[in-house]
């Protein structure tokens, strides 16, 4: 799984080297930042569903059209399928947030998404609005320290960059 300490040590490998300075200032800044993301990362797990309900609900308000007949929240078995994909995003992010790095989301969660998505006709606004939703809905100190909930936007904004 890509993390910060294997993009480096395999970066130095590729070239032949050993890590350079930078290289471990920045696996050093990965490592001070990691009691905020695994604060970020617990806190996502406590509140999951909730979150993912709030962010299915969100698209579906901005969205409605995708209750018609036919579109791709239309029947109990759409509707299931794209709440489960929205908690799929946000649990790869919690595993992003654990491992410090965007493996989990670049392995399971973007490779070949576009395609999936192309091939079944689904629309990725809708996704898109559900994790900005997410991140727009959390607030320092209710929800997680500031830091903390720097660490958790930083993936839902790369997640929502793949999806535009």
């Amino acid at each position: 799984m890509k993390s910060v300490v294997t993009t480096v040590v395999a970066s130095a490998d590729a070239a032949g080297r050993f890590p350079s300075t930078s290289d471990l200032e920045s696996v050093q800044g990965s490592i001070q930042r990691a009691s905020a993301r695994l604060e970020a990362a617990e806190k996502l797990s406590a509140n999951l569903d909730n979150v993912a309900k709030e962010a299915y609900d969100a698209c579906i308000k901005k969205y409605p059209y995708l209750n018609n007949a036919g579109e791709a929240n239309s029947n109990d078995t759409f509707k299931a399928k794209c709440h489960r994909d929205i908690k799929h995003y946000l649990r790869l992010i919690q595993y992003c947030l654990v491992v410090g790095g965007t493996g989990p989301l670049d392995e399971w969660g973007i490779a070949g998404q576009r395609e999936v998505y192309r091939a079944l006709s689904l629309p990725t606004a809708p996704y898109v609005e559900a994790l900005s939703f997410a991140r727009n809905r959390g607030c320092t100190p209710r929800d997680m320290s500031a830091q903390a909930l720097v660490e958790y936007n930083a993936l839902l904004d790369y997640a929502i960059n793949s999806l535009s």
